[in-house]
């Protein structure tokens, strides 16, 4: 007690002394209670009466303190594998009326610490909660009611504990909800339907209960994009959704209904898994030729149908798993891959001779014969889609065969069925928001609530975010060499000791603690995909005068060597990029600008991109290096104050009115010079350009191809040149509100793909 009557002094004494970054006394005092409660993490251990700024602790993956003026805003902590073990008088009450002091929490993630016992109802004392992640515990009994108190709360993550119940309706009363994630808990009964009155929702995961009944129809919830049920007991009939969702996955449930037809016009689905169900009737060829699919699991249901050697399947095709049904005809030539990066199962159907033949081996005849003769009761299932999908099997196999004959090939069925599923069961997933708390960064990661199917691929092979040490900077760049500077922007190129070559942007900062930039640091660290030229780490360059305070900031990115996307398409490169080359390009640009948008929170939109700011690196894969960003656009200005072609009279509109129409502009630009194959400087060239291919639309394709870049009109077909033109000029469109949507722009790119019938090898679709 004495101990801690001292230590309350001693904060308040040094908080006269001090400026406004320090934390509140209690805070203070609250974080050292957590740390011996827990025993963890060391971090706060280290601390003592004299050193008590906590919010200049360098943020570590087991902990993260997010501090603003004298508030705790953000608190992660990370365990290792259920680490620490908890003191035996551990409780979880006294730990949640400890938390309960950080009036100002806004984020808490409190992640495989071995925390037991039943949720306490004081956690609504959190009232500013937005972000809440208490997965990879043991917290077990029902979720509490008390958190419908949380108004603020947009991201409710509980996976992998022992909750039990039922998912409550109180649940509609978190009107901000966006994901609510509950997988792998031991949740029963059906799910509300009041959860169809989230108008926010984006990602609903309940896999891993003993969930069952019918889905709620969910047609309002026009934000979702993430429905996984997997592994419950839902049915039987098929959930009603928007067409918007990316990724649906029904494995290993009860439904038994037919596929609807419209599941074929989910132009934005990515991920289908229907797998281990009783689907029955016809299966939809249009699956395997959406659009943005590259996930199709259909297998150990009871779909049939006949599959023919010209079908037409996405060539973004991974994985497609068609075995366990009662499929005929041939494998679609489409699927016909010796790639070693595209998976194709279809064991167990009706196919044909052809494909016994290539080791996967197919149901036997008789089987095929008897269950060809139930599709003519295919009416009266969808007529009764409640009735018992063994007995319609059993009843259309009496009319043709002996009860002997019935018995061998049903037990011969059920047993492969149950194989099947066994093998299925072991085959990996595709993760979604956590599968298994990750070591790497995994606090910044969390805080992403607005998740889309594009945060699979954040920091695909890249190293770890991290903080460099200066001295290594140094070293990289020969100590800051003149020679190592790449633009007029202070971008250094250089070598890390394992060869990873990098580009460093120096910044210039204002005389202020380095807290006051953790959240500018914290968005830095999201930006990790495919198609931006991604962050790798910072480093802070203290002032000479006050170790306190930043007085040079490097930003360090991986780097992108080949040519920018004009050098290849305009440029002095004699190689240019084909036509099907640049729609792939335009689709890797898209889908960097949309992950800008809605893959990170808050988003970055505004981001004056221009065609030089894409980059091409050595495989064909476009990638971004331009953002908006206020650590960058507030100390680097000629960026962030540059002139874009839209800032005309052709925009009446301010920028900030629309800003996530502003990049679609860019794009429009963008298209026009793949098009055209000259370089647009100005906003009179994209004007002139834009009103020759407004004429050129109203007359026939030879006028069409005329404008177009010779290099690429003799390989271009005249629909995906048109669906390209006409695109193109939409995203131009004066006023921002007649642009299309980001997600409308990567729709139609990959139809014009689609459509371009001159197919190319693999290294022309790599972008």
């Amino acid at each position: 007690m004495e101990k801690h009557v001292l230590l309350f002094l001693t904060v308040h004494f040094l908080s006269l002394h001090f400026s406004n970054q320090m934390l509140q006394p209690f805070e203070s005092q609250a974080l050292l209670s957590i740390q011996q409660l827990l025993n963890y993490p060391s971090a706060l251990s280290s601390f003592n009466y004299s050193t008590l700024d906590f919010c200049s602790i360098e943020p570590t993956p087991s902990l993260t303190l997010v501090c603003y003026e004298d508030n705790l805003t953000q608190l992660h902590i990370l365990g290792k594998n259920a680490v620490p073990l908890l003191p035996q008088n551990f409780s979880i009450d006294y730990l949640f009326a400890t938390l309960g002091r950080f009036s100002s929490l806004k984020v808490m993630s409190l992640v495989s610490l071995g925390l037991r016992g039943e949720l306490p109802g004081n956690i609504a004392r959190l009232s500013s909660l937005e972000i809440l992640n208490l997965s990879s515990n043991y917290f077990s009994g029902s979720i509490p009611s008390e958190l419908s108190s949380l108004r603020n709360l947009q991201t409710l993550i509980l996976d992998h504990n022992s909750f039990t119940g039922q998912v409550s309706s109180w649940l509609s009363s978190l009107h901000s909800l966006s994901v609510f994630s509950v997988k792998n808990n031991s949740l029963d009964g059906s799910l509300p339907d009041s959860i169809a009155t989230l108008q926010n929702l984006r990602i609903l995961i309940v896999s891993g209960n003993q969930l069952s009944g019918e889905v709620p129809d969910l047609q309002n919830l026009t934000n979702l994009q993430v429905l996984d049920l997997e592994d419950n007991h839902f049915g039987p009939h098929f959930p009603s959704l928007q067409n918007k969702v990316l990724t649906l996955v029904l494995k290993n449930n009860s439904f038994q209904s037919g596929i609807p037809p419209e599941l074929g016009f989910f132009y934005q689905l990515q991920k289908l898994d229907i797998s281990l169900n009783g689907f029955v009737g016809p299966f939809l060829p249009s699956l395997l030729a959406l659009p943005a699919i590259n996930y199709l699991d259909i297998s150990g249901n009871k779909l049939t149908g006949r599959l023919f050697l010209n079908m037409s399947c996405n060539p973004e095709l991974a994985f497609v798993n068609l075995s366990t049904n009662f499929l005929t005809g041939n494998l679609p030539t489409c699927l016909q891959s010796t790639s070693s990066k595209r998976v194709i199962l279809y064991a167990s159907n009706c196919l044909s001779d052809e494909e016994r033949e290539q080791g996967q081996e197919q149901h036997p005849s008789e089987l095929c014969h008897n269950e060809a003769l139930a599709v003519k009761i295919l009416p009266d299932l969808q007529k009764n889609k409640r009735h018992d999908a063994k007995a319609v099997l059993a009843s259309s196999i009496i009319g043709g065969i002996g009860v002997t004959t019935i018995i061998v090939y049903l037990v011969s069925w059920i047993l492969q069925r149950k194989n099947c599923r066994n093998t299925l069961r072991k085959s990996p997933s595709t993760r979604l928001i956590i599968n298994k708390v990750s070591a790497v960064n995994t606090a910044k990661l969390l805080s992403d609530a607005r998740y889309i199917s594009e945060t699979m691929k954040m920091g695909a092979n890249l190293p770890p975010y991290r903080t460099f040490a200066l001295e290594e900077l140094k070293n990289t760049t020969n100590n800051f060499d003149p020679s190592s500077l790449m633009d007029d922007y202070q971008t250094y190129r250089g070598e890390l000791k394992d060869g990873t070559l990098v580009a460093m942007r120096s910044l210039k900062m204002k005389k202020r603690s380095r807290i006051t930039y953790t959240h500018h640091i914290e968005l830095v660290s999201k930006l990790r995909h495919t198609h931006l030229a991604s962050a790798l780490g910072h480093c802070f360059e203290c002032c000479l005068d006050d170790s306190s305070t930043i007085g040079l900031a490097y930003l360090i990115f991986e780097y992108v060597s080949n040519c920018t996307l004009r050098d290849c398409i305009s440029g002095v490169l004699e190689q240019r990029l084909s036509w099907t080359q640049r729609i792939a390009a335009a689709i890797g640009v898209t889908k960097g600008i949309q992950f800008l948008h809605t893959g990170i929170v808050p988003g970055v939109f505004s981001n004056n991109l221009k065609i030089t700011d894409v980059l091409v690196d050595q495989n064909l894969r476009v990638k971004i290096r331009s953002y908006n960003l206020p650590l960058i656009t507030e100390n680097w200005g000629t960026v962030g104050a540059r002139v874009c072609y839209q800032e005309s009279k052709a925009n009446t509109q301010p920028r900030e009115n629309h800003k996530d129409k502003n990049d679609v502009y860019d794009m429009g630009v963008i298209l026009l010079e793949m098009i055209v194959g000259r370089t647009i400087m100005s906003e009179n060239d994209v004007e002139v350009t834009k009103d020759i291919l407004q004429v050129s639309l109203t007359m026939d394709d030879t006028a069409r191809r005329s404008i177009a870049d010779p290099k690429i009109v003799k390989e271009c077909s005249a629909e995906s040149l048109k669906i390209a033109m006409e695109l193109c000029l939409r995203c131009l469109s004066n006023e921002p509100a007649d642009r299309p949507s980001v997600e409308d722009v990567l729709w139609n790119m990959q139809f014009a793909a689609q459509l371009q019938d001159s197919p190319r090898g693999d290294s022309q679709n790599s972008l």
